[in-house]
Formats: structure tokens, sequence, C-alpha cells
């Protein structure tokens, strides 16, 4: 399978999976939300682990503003379509099989930081700044959330997704987001490598049955219900007068009304 906005790339057992817009700082939109779907699904059975990267300075950006922008143009039903192709990409991630490390660097925004909440195992280069930035919008962090909540609990989440904070690795590993930090981006492939190594001395039935069994334990019951509502609220905002003005506001670099001095 050929992709355009994703760089794959297989060496034996691991695939690696790199966001490819660097021109936009790896920002999504629908064709990479397509895509990456369409690759966590067709993720071999051979598989034993999945390395999920960002090409260019940073690691992502989160939405594209002219994806973005086309959905101003949407009505409701159109708007709630796209959310659930949004919300359907980070559940099969989610739910793969095989372990995903995130080697996250530069920066990770709304949400690119919903990527991170997706792997298994995140390593981070210091430096790097975070932030569930989606309200600063005047919309909301709707298809992320089940996934940041269990990834950092309510009392984070509630004050980074209510404040828009920006905030560095050190707080993110502080509060759960990531599991590691490195200096630089040769000693995340160094802490890479030590990662992949551990996963591959591990009984590959073995892990398949332990993410299963998490998702059974811990995630499972109500992903669905969970996430069509995430899609009807973020469809429900996007389509609203404050989500208008906040998206109109960013994409012409101007202050929105309820942040006019």
């Amino acid at each position: 399978m050929s992709y355009n906005t994703l760089l794959i790339e297989k060496k034996d057992s691991v695939l690696f999976c790199k966001l490819n817009r660097p021109e936009v700082r790896n920002a999504f939109n629908a064709e990479m939300i397509e895509e990456l779907t369409k690759f966590a699904q067709s993720v071999e059975k051979d598989a034993r682990c999945v390395v999920l990267q960002g090409e260019g300075p940073l690691f992502c950006a989160g939405g594209d503003l002219r994806w973005m922008q086309q959905s101003l143009k949407m009505n409701l039903e159109q708007n709630r379509d796209d959310a659930q192709r949004l919300a359907q990409m980070y559940l099969a991630i989610d739910r793969l099989p095989v372990p995903v490390i995130g080697v996250i660097h530069g920066a990770a925004f709304g949400g690119g930081g919903g990527l991170v909440c997706v792997c298994d195992y995140a390593i981070v280069v210091e430096g790097t700044q975070f932030s569930f930035s989606e309200v600063r919008l005047g919309i909301v962090p709707a298809c992320i959330s089940p996934f940041v909540l269990r990834k950092i609990g309510p009392g984070h989440a509630r004050a980074l997704f209510t404040s828009a904070e920006r905030f560095d690795g050190r707080k993110a590993y502080e509060i759960g987001l990531i599991h590691q930090i490195v200096a630089t981006r040769e000693e995340s492939l160094q802490a890479l490598e030590k990662k992949i190594s551990q996963i591959l001395e591990c009984g590959p039935a073995a892990i398949r049955h332990t993410k299963a069994l998490l998702f059974e334990m811990l995630f499972a019951s109500d992903d669905k219900q969970q996430l069509n509502r995430a899609a009807d609220l973020l469809a429900a905002v996007r389509t609203s007068e404050e989500g208008q003005e906040g998206l109109r506001a960013f994409l012409e670099k101007r202050k929105p009304r309820w942040n006019r001095e």
C-alpha cells in the first residue's frame, strides 16, 4: 500500500510510521487521517512493534489550517462524519495488538497530543512543547478526550483542557503523558533501539494477549459510545457561532471576539 502523507518502513518485524507533511508541521488533514487509519488496520500479523514519528522539525501540530477551514463550510451532519473519521483514527492506533512506541520531538499540539496518548511508550526529546490547545480556537478536545483521560487522569486533563496551557516534557513526564526524556534526537534513537530490544525479548503472543487484556479490563466497554458522543459534540461545536468565530479568528490571525481588548 502506498501513502502520500506517511513514510512507512519495515525493518524485520518492526514497522516505522513517520508523519510526512513537514511543510505544515505534520498537521492532520483528511488524507492523513484516512492513511493513518488504513495503516493501523493493515498492520501485518508478523509485526512485533510499531514506531510512530514525525518528519521535519516537530512531531505534529494538530489540525491542518486548510482542513479546519473546510469545516466552516460543512453542515452539522458533514462535521459529524468528519469527526467520526478522526475518532476512528485514534481508536485504530489505540487498538493495535502490538506495542506502539512514539518518538516525539519539537511539539505535539492538539490532536498531536492525542497521538502521544495512544502510544504504549513515549520517548520525548528535551525542549518538546505540548498543549491541548483546542479551546483557544473555540472548539473542544472531543475525539482525543477518552485517550487523554486514560493516560493522565481527570485532574490533569481538566486543568490542561480548559486552559490550553503550553507545557514542556518535564511536566509531560510528571503527569504520566510520556515515559522518557532524552537530550537529543540522536539519543532518542538510542532509547528507541533499547525499548525495541526489550519488546523483542518478550513472547509475541503474550504481548498481544496482554494488550487485549488491557483493552478488556480498562477500555473496551463503552469506547464506541464515548467516541460517538465525542464526534457529535465536536460537530455541534464546529458549527456553533463560537466555534465558527474561533476558527475564523485563528485562520485570519486575529483575536476572537471573546478575547478582544
